[in-house]
């Protein structure tokens, strides 16, 4: 057992920040072409559940902007991402579509960000849970800059506790790595695991998401108790 846990450290620290950052540099070219259409389902159930909350919003992993067009034009964004070359198209689509209700773009580490606390009412994540290398420290920060009384909208891959998709998420992970994301070690227990121990954030939503069922947006909302604590 110990040595089990071991090669799980080591996988953990293999996957590190310099690696996600190097990958998405890499992407940014294809990213629209290649994750455009599949995560389509995903995006457009985060966004609308965002315009519905208002306020000012935060978007962790804004990547090349492909979401920002979806928000509605009272909401307030601003973007973050790691890779300095998926902000450049970022901004270059910014300034063409003229989305005025952008407050910024920066280059961040989603397990350090640099806002206060409380400081959105909406704190949105597609797809970067399991693509940064210490997911549990990312949530906490998330959770953070959150207003009491606002929301976590993640999109994220759930992992199979058991049985061959579990075993075939193994496989790929060595693989995957290398491309910037993770597919085993993110099963629900996980999550659950992590809001058991969050003082003042509640679940209010776990639903499906296309494609092929392997991905879900969750929703938290931190509690007016956070505040006090």
């Amino acid at each position: 057992m110990a040595q089990i846990m071991k090669l799980h450290r080591a996988r953990e620290l293999d996957f590190d920040r310099e690696m996600v950052e190097q990958a998405y540099d890499r992407w940014a070219p294809i990213y629209d072409l290649v994750f455009g259409g599949v995560f389509s389902k995903g995006r457009e159930a985060a966004i609308q559940a965002t315009n519905e909350l208002g306020g000012r919003v935060l978007e962790v992993g804004v990547g090349t902007g492909i979401s920002l067009p979806l928000y509605a034009p009272n909401v307030r964004i601003f973007g973050t991402d790691i890779s300095e070359e998926m902000l450049k198209k970022a901004s270059r689509r910014v300034v063409a579509q003229r989305l005025n209700n952008v407050e910024g773009l920066a280059v961040m580490d989603a397990e350090k960000l640099e806002f206060a606390d409380n400081s959105f009412d909406v704190v949105m994540a597609q797809y970067v849970v399991t693509a940064v290398p210490h997911p549990e420290v990312a949530l906490d920060e998330f959770a953070r800059v959150l207003r009491p009384g606002g929301e976590l909208i993640i999109l994220t891959r759930v992992s199979a506790d058991a049985g061959m998709r579990r075993f075939i998420e193994r496989q790929l992970q060595p693989v995957v790595c290398r491309l910037g994301f993770r597919t085993a070690e993110f099963s629900w227990s996980r999550y659950a695991k992590w809001l058991a121990g969050a003082k003042g954030v509640e679940l209010v939503e776990r639903r499906l998401i296309p494609p092929l069922g392997h991905f879900s947006l969750v929703r938290f909302r931190k509690t007016e108790i956070a505040a006090a604590a």
